[in-house]
């Protein structure tokens, strides 16, 4: 055979099957016998066999492109899991993904997605958007936008976890540990905008889980055990000052927390050097939570942290655009559930 690449004909012509499945194992739709899908790979390698991509796009009008909307790949590894997740799931369906970061500013957001419908993507998703405005003039250009973690508007489909149960998880942790005075270093509200339809934000619900799981347990919240700032400063680009921060403001009060519950692994990373330049060991002093997992199992020690599955979250979020790129139904928003990961950092107050 020549090392020209070759048509679907001569693909399906060598492996002893119809054109239609060739297409099939293509991709991965409809049921194919193992001996079919190996004949039809083996052609595809012996043909140098590859989609006629600008072929299928005049087809079907579609460029097999999605847009992704960062906020800043570089801050918080959440962002970049999600995005492999996406990738991933995208490739898997015969896409290609187009990442821009928009580093909090709302018009370098802007020119992202002028870039994106210039290029005629097929769906634009967010992780997570500067500026409701700017998702909605994607549905002027008439390109569906999937919104993941946070939602800016009503119009966009999107997909989040349970962040009420997650930290509520972490309270409920540590208490039943034997923790009384428990502190929280987390997202101040004021600093986050709240998602659209349920008028609610990520950092309301899990200050409000701390509040709910500590008065269900009998016990006082202290003012001062709270500490509200923001996980990371895209403008110098610094990630958990204010978790370094808060923790030794912590640690000079006279009765300090025993456990601290930090709303984001990046957070817990300034708690633990926070205490480490105070001599206190963890988790024989004092035990931490974070929320992510994203570090936490590349920490010293190991952090106990609520995950988020954020691998899901990205396949969800691709799903819910190739969905809506192909017209089919699928719920406006999904909400995923979170697990507790008990590790290193926690432990029995004595």
């Amino acid at each position: 055979m020549s090392r020209k690449s070759a048509t679907l004909i001569e693909v399906a012509k060598l492996a002893g099957v119809s054109t239609a499945t060739v297409n099939r194992v293509l991709k991965r739709q409809g049921y194919i016998s193992n001996e079919a899908r190996e004949k039809v790979l083996a052609a595809v390698t012996a043909t140098n066999y590859r989609p006629n991509v600008v072929a299928r796009g005049l087809r079907t009008q579609r460029t097999f492109t999605i847009g992704l909307m960062i906020t800043a790949i570089t801050v918080n590894p959440l962002f970049v899991s999600v995005a492999h997740a996406v990738e991933a799931a995208a490739i898997a369906a015969g896409y290609r993904v187009v990442i821009f970061n928009h580093g909090g500013s709302e018009s370098y957001e802007r020119h992202g997605i002028e870039t994106f419908i210039a290029q005629r993507v097929d769906a634009v998703l967010f992780c997570t958007a500067a500026s409701a405005q700017n998702v909605e003039i994607l549905a002027g250009a008439g390109i569906p936008a999937i919104e993941i973690e946070r939602s800016s508007t009503q119009s966009a489909s999107f997909v989040r976890v349970d962040n009420y149960v997650g930290a509520r998880a972490a309270i409920d942790h540590l208490v039943g540990l034997g923790h009384e005075r428990i502190a929280f270093v987390g997202g101040d509200p004021v600093l986050y905008s709240r998602d659209a339809a349920r008028q609610r934000s990520v950092e309301e619900d899990r200050l409000a889980a701390y509040g709910d799981g500590m008065a269900d347990h009998g016990l006082d919240v202290q003012s001062n055990y709270v500490r509200l700032g923001q996980y990371y400063d895209l403008a110098n680009d610094q990630c958990g000052a204010d978790g370094r921060r808060h923790t030794e403001a912590l640690m000079q009060l006279p009765k300090p927390p025993t456990a601290i519950f930090a709303t984001c692994d990046i957070l817990a990373v300034g708690v633990l050097q926070a205490l480490y330049q105070a001599g206190k060991r963890v988790p024989q002093d004092i035990s931490v939570v974070g929320f992510d997992d994203t570090l936490a199992a590349y920490l010293a020690p190991q952090l106990t942290t609520v995950a988020q599955p954020l691998a899901a979250l990205g396949r969800a979020g691709f799903d819910m655009a190739l969905a809506a790129i192909e017209k089919r139904e699928m719920p406006s928003e999904i909400v995923l559930d979170t697990t507790l990961v008990v590790r290193q950092s926690t432990g029995k107050f004595i």
